[in-house]
């Protein structure tokens, strides 16, 4: 026999859903950052990083212009090793760049502001597998990386497209950049990611965003976040720093992030890690200052740890935790946006590990102050898979720490005293005036956990998170639809994309 109530209660979700408040393009924090160094110790820290630019140097390889950047500001060279005086880089970072901005998107209304007391949460960034219940781990191709677009577009909680959202390895090398800028401008209007992986890339992803945005508007308005890595330990390459210095001289952001697996490519310890960290980080932000003062820069900050038993990297951790914290409270002395945490975790699958890995990194970097946390959806397998189940979930625990930043409402409305004093003693709340005027507001509605008795659980089928996230984001799929661009611009950008990839032969080397 089917109980009636289930009727009413899809009813209740259809009327709740449509009282659900506007979407935030970002997320403003109105809850204080938790630092777990005080001014003294974090002190010490910059102190360090300051020592290892100024006696080991960092390597710059095959870069002889970005040597001579540091040189004529003061930096001395042997080779490719170079050093910087104590405080050298720490000073043109602080003299210029910005302390906050603002990312244009194609849709002005999801336009983010980036640094200060905002977070904006981007998806997973690299993975070449993708995951799903039905089809499980296989590599990724373009068709997926244009469904996790569409899905990030479609998500509320998820601010930006992203960048390499996984890779397309259906795709060659040389080329697959152009149909990935094409699928975030085309499947999405929030704001995206640039290539990076050569620097003849970076140009073309800002030559087809001039198509998107205007010559004039993307040379005065930042329309990209670019991520740098540094080869950690202490080592920049060509590719890296040739990509920054284009974007740079675009003016539009780069995002300096070392890539660090404590214990292999940094000392085990928290300390040491943020230390080298902060010079690595620091060296990439000083370059773009030298190129363009006043480009925006994010310092960026990857760390894991690793099993000392097996030598893999391990995600979710309280030492990563704890470096995620400092990073964001040294960002701030330094007055840059802070990028670091994420849905990061080891498991194969959107299993308990997978959901209490991922929670512990993306709680504590909301309370650290992350600005920009990419990774934030859909990573699986230490980022080697993206998870279609998985990005739902994600989106999900997204949705709740929008919610946990806004903090407690305090106004009249929000202490209840009328209500209090309406019910009085031994009563209940369901019916005053003040649950009927808050109810369908009051708590955050997920749409992938259940809360219903076990009888009704099993009556909808037994279903788990994993299965529920299924249902969710074929739905989502399914109910896509495209976002509005001028056809003069998408006709542009496929001519451009045709003439530029038929000017040099496929390729399947990086």
């Amino acid at each position: 026999m089917t109980r009636r109530a289930r009727g009413g209660r899809a009813a209740r979700a259809a009327a709740n859903a449509a009282a659900k408040p506007k979407r935030e393009p970002y997320i403003k924090r109105n809850i204080p950052e938790y630092s777990i160094l005080g001014d003294a110790d974090l002190a010490i820290l910059e102190h360090n990083a300051d020592t290892l630019l100024e006696e080991v140097g960092i390597n710059i390889e095959d870069d002889p212009e970005s040597i001579e950047y540091f040189v004529k500001a003061g930096a001395t060279a042997d080779g490719s090793r170079v050093r910087f005086p104590r405080g050298m880089c720490r000073e043109i970072v602080k003299k210029s760049a910005p302390a906050e901005f603002t990312q244009y998107a194609r849709n002005p209304e999801n336009n983010v502001q980036i640094g200060g007391k905002n977070t904006v949460l981007v998806p997973a960034y690299g993975p070449p597998f993708v995951y799903s219940k039905e089809g499980g781990r296989r590599y990724a191709n373009i068709e997926d990386f244009r469904n996790f677009v569409k899905l990030a577009y479609m998500s509320p909680s998820i601010h930006h497209s992203g960048g390499t959202i996984c890779e397309p390895v259906d795709l060659p090398v040389n080329k697959r950049h152009f149909d990935m800028n094409y699928s975030h401008i085309k499947y999405s209007d929030k704001a995206m990611m640039g290539s990076v992986t050569a620097p003849e890339r970076a140009l073309d992803t800002i030559d087809m965003m001039k198509i998107v945005h205007g010559e004039d508007f993307v040379n005065e308005n930042c329309v990209l976040v670019n991520l740098i890595n540094a080869n950690s330990p202490m080592t920049y390459d060509s590719v890296m720093l040739g990509a920054l210095k284009h974007y740079a001289r675009a003016g539009q952001c780069a995002m300096p992030s070392p890539f660090v697996v404590s214990g292999a490519m940094s000392p085990v310890t928290a300390a040491g890690v943020a230390a080298q960290s902060l010079a690595e980080g620091l060296v990439g932000m000083a370059l773009t200052q030298l190129v363009r003062p006043g480009a925006p820069v994010i310092y960026g900050n990857f760390v894991t740890s690793m099993s000392m038993q097996s030598g893999a990297p391990t995600f979710g951790t309280p030492e990563a935790s704890s470096i995620i914290n400092m990073g964001a409270a040294l960002a701030r002395r330094l007055g840059v946006p802070f990028r670091s945490a994420g849905g990061f975790n080891g498991s194969k699958i959107p299993d308990a590990q997978a959901g209490y890995e991922s929670a512990n990194s993306l709680q504590t970097g909301l309370m650290a102050g992350v600005n920009f946390m990419l990774h934030t959806a859909g990573w699986l397998e230490g980022g080697l898979a993206m998870g279609y189940e998985k990005f739902i979930m994600d989106a999900d625990q997204a949705g709740m720490m929008a919610v946990f930043a806004k903090g407690v409402d305090m106004s009249e409305n929000g202490q209840a005293m009328s209500a209090i004093a309406e019910v009085g003693p031994g009563k209940h709340f369901l019916g005053c005036e003040h649950t009927q005027k808050n109810f369908k507001t009051a708590f955050y509605q997920s749409n992938v956990s259940d809360n219903n008795s076990f009888e009704q659980w099993v009556e909808d089928g037994s279903l788990s998170a994993e299965d529920r996230a299924e249902k969710a984001y074929k739905t989502m799929l399914a109910e896509y639809t495209l976002p509005e661009l001028d056809p003069e611009i998408d006709a542009k950008l496929l001519a451009y994309m045709e003439e530029r990839k038929a000017s040099f032969p496929d390729s399947n080397i990086s």
